[in-house]
């Protein structure tokens, strides 16, 4: 989810579907790549995995040469994406903004890789970031247009900028009264009109998860697509649904300021399968296929009928992602980091084939990282240990409700051994925790608490990101997270 800071939020989830004769369901299913993980999958068998499952879109939130070249030639229509720290770079002056387009547009698609849009930025208007990006996203979004103009792309590539829906609200809390955040609604403005000019989307990401995660009297079954006890009456019309609703308000709110043509693609909707109470695998495949299903049906919404346009969010877990909004936020994909779906799930509505692992993963030996039987508990290096693994690994699993919420607490001490022990490789110096642990061949997963082998992917590079991978901040939260769970 992107990823840091997602604010409260209603509804959406990430697909598109075009229904109508001779087009299968499949032809306009989208899906974020997102790439912060300690052993990323081979682009190449990432690549074909999206083939196998039938995704025709993928939304990538960096440019990145070795993921560009994997999807050359593939079929798959790709949005690439610019990070928002590059944004005053760009905002800067043409010159940076034509040797980005060089470097990571014109030269790919000449090379066949099918890009349609670059995302500019990734939801800089979130309210948690203070205002930082207001005055760069735009002339930065300006720039690379020019650049694409001159790279003689423009007519095949859009420029755009995924917004997070809190950039749009209705003070009734009804669709039909939607319109755009007061203290940007100049800007947003100016940017719908750029949208308009050039024939670019508006890209919106919802998330219902969020709007239940910060507000627990939020009603659940309005989150998904079999109605719910507390609709939204709104005139003739009553919305079943947060995805509907949400959608309907942005339409509102691009009608009310003069831009009702102005299509919309949702950029990331979906729901995570662990890290809190409310992120499981039931109620991600609920959320998933009830959306697909919904959207098959081609009914579209209220006011915006017909096919709709979106990205799931996501395809892989990432273990290396912020955990700043919460522990859920590496635990959005449909698959896990070593590409096998996590439940069963139909791009095309409940009525096709469902989800296609990745082929030809290689795993590391099977052996696992476990506290020694012997160990007291109650020494200080179990507590030191536990924090030290946890600030280089992910740990995220570890809490009430969640995947390994029935560990006991040696339970949570090998779990936090052996994901350290994953994340460097295996490597016999990360089993040792000053004697404490030792290896197993036997399997310590327990219930619904998987102990992961990780992929097999080159040691070096792994060790280095495993270093760099956790800012010292999220490995205090970590670590304090999981001490608590041994008290």
């Amino acid at each position: 989810m992107a990823a840091a800071g997602r604010a409260v939020a209603v509804a959406l989830l990430l697909v598109a579907v075009l229904c109508g004769v001779g087009l299968r369901l499949s032809d306009a299913i989208g899906v974020n790549w997102g790439t912060q993980l300690s052993h990323p999958l081979p682009a190449s068998t990432v690549v074909r995995m999206l083939q196998d499952n039938g995704f025709d879109k993928v939304k990538l939130f960096d440019a990145e040469d070795a993921i560009l070249g994997a999807l050359k030639g593939s079929g798959i229509q790709v949005m690439v994406g610019i990070p928002n720290d590059m944004l005053a770079d760009l905002a800067a002056g043409g010159k940076a903004a034509d040797n980005w387009v060089a470097k990571n547009v014109s030269g790919h698609v000449r090379d066949g890789v099918d890009i349609r849009y670059v995302a500019v930025g990734n939801e800089p208007f979130l309210q948690t970031f203070n205002g930082t990006y207001l005055n760069t996203t735009f002339p930065a979004m300006q720039n690379v247009q020019a650049a694409l103009v001159k790279a003689g792309v423009a007519d095949k590539v859009k420029v755009t900028v995924p917004l997070n829906a809190d950039v749009y609200q209705s003070p009734t809390g009804k669709p039909s009264d939607g319109d755009f955040r007061a203290d940007i609604h100049g800007l947003m403005l100016t940017i719908v009109q750029f949208l308009a000019s050039t024939g670019a989307p508006f890209v919106a990401n919802v998330y219902p998860f969020i709007s239940l995660y910060a507000d627990p009297n939020f009603p659940l079954d309005y989150a998904f697509f079999q109605g719910s006890l507390a609709p939204v009456v709104d005139g003739g019309v009553t919305y079943q649904n947060t995805f509907d609703a949400n959608h309907d308000t942005l339409v509102a709110a691009l009608r009310r300021n003069g831009f009702g043509n102005v299509s919309i693609v949702v950029g990331e909707v979906g729901w995570p399968t662990d890290g809190d109470m409310n992120a499981n695998l039931d109620y991600a495949r609920r959320f998933n296929q009830g959306f697909l299903t919904h959207i098959a049906s081609g009914q579209g919404t209220p006011l915006r009928p017909g096919p709709v346009d979106a990205y799931l969010f996501s395809l892989i877990d990432e273990d290396r992602k912020s955990i700043q909004p919460g522990n859920f936020e590496r635990h959005w994909g449909i698959f896990n980091y070593d590409g096998t779906p996590k439940y069963p799930l139909s791009l095309a509505g409940g009525n096709g084939s469902t989800l296609k692992p990745a082929r030809g993963v290689k795993y590391l030996d099977k052996k696992w990282c476990v506290l020694k039987p012997s160990a007291d508990l109650g020494d200080q290096k179990v507590g030191d240990s536990v924090s030290y693994a946890c600030g280089l690994a992910d740990c995220t699993s570890l809490g009430y409700k969640t995947s390994c919420g029935g560990l006991d607490t040696k339970g949570n001490v090998s779990y936090a051994f052996n994901s350290y022990y994953q994340t460097m490789d295996q490597d016999e110096r990360a089993c040792d925790f000053k004697g404490l642990a030792t290896t197993t061949s036997v399997d310590p997963s327990a219930g619904t608490c998987r102990f992961i082998i990780e992929i097999d992917v080159g040691a070096a590079a792994n060790i280095i990101s495993a270093a760099r991978g956790v800012t010292a901040g999220a490995a205090a939260v970590l670590g304090a997270f999981v001490l608590s769970m041994l008290l």
